[in-house]
């Protein structure tokens, strides 16, 4: 029989996620109860009322035909509205919304939708795993944009060359950021619109955390730059911002020709997002626009510093980072970012993820996720911190 892998699988997912599995064998076959900071996955439900409204809407047997690939006209309005609530954007529900399962589907299929195989990408290392895998998949050529803690994590336009620049179809970023949980002001974003609109890039912007942000600070849309909709595109969801994440629901928003390919793209290959889960997804932008004030950001602020005050007491000084369900945490000198993660797991019994499955420039990092909690977060802080001092760590 002939192989049944394509060679792009080759080139898809990390190995160190395949790695960190084989902790997770070899940590409970030593008997340990493990707390698990790995994936980024909310750990609460949604509010009671999207709840409800999804229970009510599974009810409805109108609900149970195929739904549209761009999304209900109810949902679309529903996000142009929010964005104008939160932004201060205004959107075009019929050509400059469409609705996606969940934002990894968006970012899996938006290469293919906007370039051809041969083309080049500009994507962030370290990065989200599917900014690379959608290339891959579409046979789109990436340019790794470094992401370095001295300049906060903030690509350095000048920085790429510019026969890239010019040959690239996109440049992707992602503020706040996953899993860096660095942050990004607007006069960023209007250099990043300048910096494109010079050499006809489209800005794709991955917000999927606007939402969960820290001290006061109020993450800001790439679209709020005048004129940005004629270059650049957004992607928003619901997973975290409403834990929501296995309802699958999140949108793309601005530039109208890119919105549209991938519309065109994704009308081609699915029926979209249930129905009832969009009634939902209304429900959750609405009661967020009401002043309802059911949020995630407090609870993950909490979570945040107990995990940082305690690593810092124990001795592992972590930058407190200003948004995200993450810590991006820089590793004890003599360690890579593989071997202090095998070994917490093993030794202390906590998932954490080696940076370097971010990207290269991830190394000499790991990424906490602050998915449990308060009581099992203080529980796995004080299970590193024995560990940091049984082994006369400090960092």
């Amino acid at each position: 029989m002939k192989p049944m892998k394509s060679g792009r699988l080759q080139r898809l997912g990390s190995a160190i996620f395949a790695e960190v599995a084989g902790w997770k064998q070899e940590a409970a076959a030593r008997g340990h109860e493990m707390i698990d900071l790995g994936i980024g996955s909310p750990d609460r439900p949604p509010s009671a009322k999207v709840m409800e409204a999804l229970t009510k809407a599974v009810r409805d047997p109108k609900q149970y035909g195929y739904p549209t690939s761009e999304g209900t006209p109810r949902f679309r309005d529903a996000v142009a509205r929010w964005y104008r609530f939160r932004f201060g954007v205004e959107l075009d529900p019929e050509t400059e919304v469409t609705t996606l399962m969940g934002s990894q589907d968006g970012l899996a299929h938006l290469a293919m939708a906007v370039a051809d195989p041969g083309d080049t990408a500009i994507v962030p290392d370290p990065g989200y795993p599917i900014y690379s895998a959608g290339l891959a998949l579409a046979g789109v050529t990436p340019y790794l944009l470094p992401l370095r803690a001295e300049n906060g994590f903030l690509p350095r336009l000048d920085e790429i060359p510019e026969e890239t620049a010019a040959r690239a179809k996109f440049i992707l970023l992602n503020y706040p950021s996953n899993p860096l949980s660095a942050v990004a002001d607007f006069d960023f974003y209007e250099r990043l619109v300048d910096y494109a609109r010079e050499r006809e890039l489209l800005v794709v912007h991955d917000a999927a955390y606007s939402e969960m942000a820290f001290d006061g600070f109020r993450p800001r849309s790439v679209l709020e730059v005048p004129g940005a909709k004629e270059i650049a595109v957004e992607f928003h969801s619901l997973s975290k911002s409403f834990n929501m994440a296995g309802c699958r629901i999140a949108f793309l928003v601005g530039n109208a020709e890119a919105v549209g390919a991938l519309r065109t793209l994704k009308s081609n290959i699915d029926y979209g997002v249930f129905s009832a889960v969009q009634e939902a997804g209304i429900v959750a932008l609405e009661d967020h626009m009401a002043g309802s004030g059911w949020e995630v950001a407090s609870i993950y602020e909490r979570r945040r510093d107990i995990v940082v005050d305690g690593l810092r007491e124990a001795g592992w000084d972590v930058p407190r980072p200003k948004a995200t369900m993450f810590v991006w945490a820089p590793i004890p000198a003599g360690w890579t970012s593989r071997q202090i993660s095998r070994e917490i797991l093993l030794s202390a019994g906590v998932v954490v993820i080696p940076g370097d499955a971010f990207g290269e420039q991830g190394e000499g990092f790991v990424r906490i996720a602050l998915v449990q909690e308060e009581e099992k977060l203080a529980e796995a802080v004080r299970r590193i911190g024995l560990f940091l001092h049984e082994r006369g760590i400090r960092a």
